[in-house]
């Protein structure tokens, strides 16, 4: 009983307040040059003009959140208003506790996924959790460009991922249905719902079975189409104000004239490469392979309309990797 006790004491500390810490150090540790978000006293203006405008669950969520921070330093915590506003404003504080609350949800769905099917080299708790743990650290090492909206996009990312697997684990048609559901949601917080679309194929695309005429990938594939098209396009049909653009801007010039833009690429490529080489067997090589294939319009958008400084834009690619690279593909329903 205190054995299951304590376990449970770890998996806590470990997965959730480890985390947290993690994150605040990120946030409040460590003085960025490159945002100017902390001195935000209520969301700026561009998160509701070009490409951000799009998306519109996050500058919700962000709207409000910084409306309750308002709230409490101006009553409930209102003795502690002056040690919060030396570390930020309402909206930075906001920003803070929203993608805290998802950036633990990522946590969560990353033991869960890392748990799945395991290998034998992850079932092993010590290597699970150094391989998690890593994870985590890739994803606090890119908020040094804060976002109200790569947190959450990741989290309905990786829950795809989770989608994804349970559903070639078990065949359950609502695991497929909730996939579906969950693009159409997470297409209202960022454009990453593609990737999601990528991953279900690098999972179920067989080129035997496209050799011998075999479609059912095809008609599986389509419904997630449609459901990331639909909302993406309706967005852009919708908000039509004068400011509003499909990309805050053309910078593949920058990204390959500047060394930080460079040096953004060149870390993406050597993870990448790294993972790879840690995949359990060629089984795995070739997922993740048909996973980065299945991922260029991504790559292609971020080397057009992204800056390879902004890492956190190959995060979703970095993460999946480690998770393809241990899972046990070989005793999943559907062969990869």
């Amino acid at each position: 009983m205190f054995k299951i006790f304590d376990e449970k004491i770890n998996g806590f500390l470990f997965v959730i307040v480890l985390p947290l810490l993690l994150f605040a150090m990120s946030y409040y540790g460590f003085e960025s040059s490159y945002t100017r978000l902390k001195t935000s006293e209520r969301p700026p203006a561009f998160l509701f003009s070009s490409v951000y405008a799009y998306r519109v669950i996050p500058n919700y969520l962000s709207v409000q959140m910084t409306d309750m921070m308002e709230y409490l330093l101006n009553h409930p915590l209102s003795s502690f208003k002056n040690f919060f506003s030396k570390n930020g404003t309402p909206f930075y504080h906001g920003l803070f506790v929203m993608n805290s609350f998802f950036f633990i949800l990522c946590s969560l769905i990353l033991n869960s996924i890392f748990k799945l099917n395991a290998s034998e080299f992850l079932r092993n708790n010590n290597v699970r959790r150094i391989i998690h743990l890593l994870s985590v650290f890739f994803i606090v090492i890119t908020q040094y460009a804060p976002t109200n909206c790569d947190t959450i996009a990741l989290f309905c990312y990786l829950a795809g991922v989770f989608l994804t697997f349970k559903y070639s684990l078990t065949q359950k048609k609502s695991y497929y249905y909730i996939l579906i559901a969950l693009i159409i949601v997470s297409t209202f917080v960022r454009e990453t719902a593609c990737l999601n679309i990528a991953f279900f194929a690098a999972v179920f695309f067989n080129f035997n079975d496209l050799k011998e005429k075999k479609y059912k990938f095809i008609w599986q594939i389509i419904p997630l189409v449609i459901a990331f098209l639909v909302p993406y396009l309706g967005l852009r049909k919708m908000i039509t104000q004068e400011e509003t653009t499909f990309v805050e801007g053309f910078y593949i010039n920058r990204n390959f004239g500047s060394p930080f833009n460079l040096a953004g690429l060149f870390f993406a490529i050597i993870v990448l490469n790294f993972i790879y080489q840690m995949c359990i067997n060629e089984e795995n090589k070739n997922v993740l392979k048909k996973y980065l294939f299945f991922s260029m319009p991504y790559l292609i958008m971020i080397t057009l309309v992204g800056l390879f400084w902004e890492v956190r834009l190959f995060l979703p690619l970095i993460l999946t990797a480690i998770i393809v690279a241990l899972y046990q593909f070989k005793n999943s329903k559907i062969k990869a």
